[in-house]
């Protein structure tokens, strides 16, 4: 029997998957713990004035796929209208067939607007046409658009040297849903260019107001925004890195590569490896004191192409999975930590499935049973937030950990529409639990599996994170 196309019970294959989804995990709030949504667009309650600002603006996904297509830049980042654009993507949906995007776009039509018509080149002009008329009522606004969704927390991506005014406006407007920042310290250990490094530490020196002429300050600085973070809601820090930085260094050496720095002189790989392992070190030692979770993404290959980077810039959709060897160096960043009882709640992201096992079993490692789940392999990540990248995932925090100790999905995204994501994590999570009831691998145990599905959609982020 052939079924309807995304109706209720979309990817869910078995009486005991249908159950626990819509009984348990389809009504727990959501917590979304990393996000890149933008907080001004909160704190202003901005409407937009069609689909194509809300869902094209900013998606690398639907550029990545639009361009293999065969559709022209112009149509993607370029100078065309939000009406072309629209069509070019529209254009583009009915290729996107077995792409998650195929999936994404036609939840966020349903789920947003009630349109369960197919996007294609035919329907192109009445959606277009229909989402613009509603997303400019008062009802589809930034606020109310996420009231639709039962979200409970948001936590945004920031850089320390950001002032976080936009998360006080939201925080006096009493409004429910809390959006908190989290410390994305990337840039203060970027040093592969001196001249940029160096102007981001003189604007970290302005808004901490600490002179940093010496790496001792840099870290003071830090710290004090750190701080700052904190008063202001924080309980995360988020990375992105090809790799856990720990090489061997002692802090002389730090000390002389940050006085070249200031210099303005070049600085040799080797010496920006064990300043970067300094700084990994150092932020893990702040997360600590405060009781932080951290979270490391590991493994981008990012800006591939260099033609397109020099005329587009970053996060314009020219990255992809990374074979770095990420072990050995992941196992002295957290033992150096470990040893020192200086490791926080951590949460660990790979983009490579190879590193899937590695993963899983690392997380074991430094588990010290001061607290359930206290080191974590996070959610399948970009690349791999799609059907099977998320059941490999599952399977293997269940084949070498405790899954039932999951703290579950997040975005990651830049859209007010990307919401539903939860949504299909849910599903598919549901989906593999009832798969093993009714193979009779799994006792079809209603209490004790809807309170696992219930902490795994909603209520171990709760716990972990503290919110």
């Amino acid at each position: 029997m052939i079924k309807d196309f995304m109706d209720k019970n979309f990817l869910l294959h078995s009486e005991a998957a249908e159950y626990f989804y819509h009984n348990h995990a389809a009504k727990m709030p959501i917590i979304d713990f990393h996000s890149h949504l933008n907080p001004a667009e909160i704190a202003e309650d901005k409407q937009f004035d069609n689909l194509t600002q809300i869902w094209l603006y900013a998606d690398h996904y639907k550029w990545r796929a639009m361009r293999t297509n065969g559709i022209d830049e112009y149509y993607c980042t370029g100078e065309a209208s939000d009406y072309e654009k629209f069509e070019k993507w529209a254009e583009t949906v009915p290729y996107t067939m077995r792409n998650p995007l195929y999936h994404w776009t036609h939840l966020e039509l349903q789920r947003y607007f009630g349109i369960n018509d197919l996007l294609t080149p035919d329907t192109a002009k009445k959606i277009y046409n229909t989402t613009s008329e509603m997303l400019k009522t008062k009802d589809f606004s930034v606020r109310n658009l996420l009231r639709k969704m039962n979200i409970e927390v948001i936590c945004t991506t920031d850089d320390p040297i950001d002032n976080l005014k936009m998360h006080q406006q939201i925080k006096n407007d009493n409004f429910e849903i809390k959006v908190l920042p989290t410390w994305r310290p990337d840039s203060a250990m970027n040093i592969s260019n001196p001249n940029t490094y160096n102007q981001y530490l003189d604007s970290l020196s302005n808004v901490s107001n600490i002179d940093i002429s010496t790496f001792d300050k840099l870290i003071e600085a830090l710290r004090k925004r750190h701080e700052y973070f904190a008063q202001n809601g924080c309980k995360s820090s988020d990375h992105g890195v090809e790799t856990l930085y720990s090489v061997d260094y002692n802090y002389y050496e730090i000390e002389k590569i940050f006085s070249r720095l200031r210099a303005r002189k070049e600085i040799t790989t080797e010496e920006i490896l064990k300043f970067k392992s300094a700084m990994c070190y150092e932020f893990g030692l702040m997360d600590n004191e405060r009781g932080w979770v951290q979270q490391w993404h590991i493994g981008v290959f990012r800006n591939n192409n260099t033609r397109l980077f020099n005329q587009l810039g970053a996060d314009k959709g020219f990255d992809s999975i990374g074979d770095f060897n990420i072990g050995a160096s992941l196992v002295r960043f957290l033992d150096n930590l470990d040893k020192n009882n200086k490791l926080t709640k951590t949460i660990l992201y790979n983009i490579n499935p190879s590193d899937n096992a590695l993963i899983a079993t690392m997380i074991g490692n430094f588990q010290d049973g001061t607290l359930a789940g206290k080191i974590q392999m996070g959610a399948a990540w970009w690349f791999l937030d799609q059907k099977e990248g998320i059941e490999s995932q599952l399977n293997a925090v269940s084949n070498y950990s405790l899954l039932s100790r999951f703290v579950g999905m997040l975005t990651d995204s830049r859209s007010f529409l990307s919401y539903p994501r939860h949504e299909y994590f849910r599903r598919i999570l549901c989906n593999t639990i009832g798969n093993d009831i009714e193979k009779g691998e799994l006792p079809y145990d209603k209490n004790s599996i809807g309170k696992m599905i219930e902490n795994i959609s909603y209520g171990n982020a709760k716990e972990f994170f503290g919110f």
